[in-house]
């Protein structure tokens, strides 16, 4: 597939839904904050079109259209389209796994938290981009779909919590799109059970609903801590759904359109 600047889009983004809540508020996220990349089968009234941002991708159109070896960028992505496309993933691919979801949505008042003594809780400012950038690196993913410690630190989107300079535990709106903004949070692995997330999420939310949006939470259906926490910070079960992981790029389709 052709890449195309995220800053200009292709016509074709408004295959994607608008106003959707968890990953599919994606493209509107790549829209509004140019962090992300688009592609298509070509320039000139694209057949297929796929949008990605972090270690997630949306991909809509017609699966006739690509051949598996033009799928070769989704590679390495989670990735959440309909169920026509699977054939053309399955050959372009050497794997495909499919991962159950669950996707909620903040509809009731979250536990209060209690933050132990030393640690404070408030708005992410562009002056902790250092601190991001020096995060386990377990907990790295969660400005990937920011690009960068950078640019979440500047984006007035994320709650940290803070103890002698040190982010212990950070939640930030993951993906930005007109009507919802879908909700992430990492902790340091030696500060968990500490109640730290949940009261980065409960800020977080306030000020989601503040901007006139509502807040989404979508996790992998064996995620139990993820699941809990949702629960514990006002989050309920809206529907489940399953996107896949794409593997390798497949050696046999290669050879094939090779032929």
């Amino acid at each position: 597939m052709i890449p195309h600047p995220s800053h200009q889009p292709p016509a074709s983004a408004r295959a994607f839904l608008t106003g959707a809540p968890g990953t599919a508020a994606l493209a509107e996220h790549v829209l509004a904050t140019g962090h992300g990349q688009w592609w298509t089968d070509r320039a000139d009234r694209p057949r297929v079109v796929a949008v990605s941002c972090g270690d997630h991708a949306l991909l809509a159109g017609d699966p006739t259209a690509v051949t598996p070896t033009e799928l070769a960028p989704l590679a390495g992505h989670y990735i959440e389209t309909a169920d026509r496309f699977l054939p053309a993933l399955g050959a372009a691919f050497e794997q495909l796994v499919p991962w159950e979801r669950m996707l909620y949505i903040h509809r009731a008042e979250a536990m209060a938290p209690r933050v132990p003594r030393g640690v404070t809780v408030r708005r992410l400012t562009p002056e902790d981009a250092p601190a991001l950038a020096a995060l386990d690196p377990s907990m790295s993913w969660i400005h990937g779909s920011w690009e960068g410690p950078t640019a979440l630190a500047a984006s007035g989107a994320g709650w940290v919590a803070v103890r002698k300079g040190r982010v212990l535990a950070v939640a930030c709106s993951r993906y930005v799109g007109s009507r919802y903004e879908d909700v992430a949070c990492a902790t340091a692995p030696d500060e968990r059970r500490q109640h730290l997330a949940l009261a980065c999420v409960s800020g977080l939310t306030a000020d989601i609903a503040a901007r006139g949006h509502l807040a989404s939470w979508s996790c992998s259906r064996d995620n139990r801590p993820s699941r809990l926490l949702a629960w514990t910070a006002g989050f309920r079960l809206a529907h489940e759904y399953v996107h896949h992981i794409a593997g390798p790029v497949s050696h046999a389709s290669k050879l094939a359109e090779a032929a």
